[in-house]
């Protein structure tokens, strides 16, 4: 039987290990791209939505929310309207290497994608778009089960 998710598992990891090696020099991790995204795109964010947007568990944003902001990405201050929130903002940093994580991400999709045509291309769009947004339906599902 053919495991879908050991594919996806192994892209995961290759694509993070080549954003890792492309990123390095900036002290960004192969992991941290999501963070740099999502934070530039929502400043302000709490460290709780963050985590729900994408699909990691708290300690995890935590732990890498720590590193970013030691390397001087992002600033963590507590809400001024709600003291038990934590509100994460890009620095200047976050937003100057932006574009650097959008070009090494097109980088990857173009090399792993190189040897297909348009057509493949969009098909294969389709595909995973359909399997994630099956996989976004399922974790917050669980979330909502996990709740009551």
């Amino acid at each position: 039987m053919n495991s879908y998710m050991k594919y996806i598992g192994i892209i995961s990891r290759c694509a993070a290990q080549y954003r890792g090696g492309r990123l390095e020099k900036y002290g960004v991790s192969g992991y941290q791209c999501t963070y740099i995204i999502n934070i530039c795109k929502n400043p302000g964010i709490s460290q709780d939505r963050l985590a729900k947007t994408i699909f990691i568990n708290k300690s995890n944003v935590t732990r890498q929310l720590s590193l970013l902001e030691q390397n001087g990405y992002v600033i963590r201050q507590t809400s001024k309207t709600d003291k038990r929130i934590t509100e994460v903002y890009p620095t200047q940093k976050a937003i100057d290497i932006l574009p650097v994580v959008f070009s090494v991400l097109g980088e990857w999709n173009d090399y792993i994608t190189e040897d297909f045509t348009t057509e493949e291309k969009h098909y294969l769009l389709t595909l995973l778009e359909r399997v994630a947004g099956k996989s976004k339906a399922y974790a917050e599902k669980f979330k909502e089960k996990n709740q009551e």
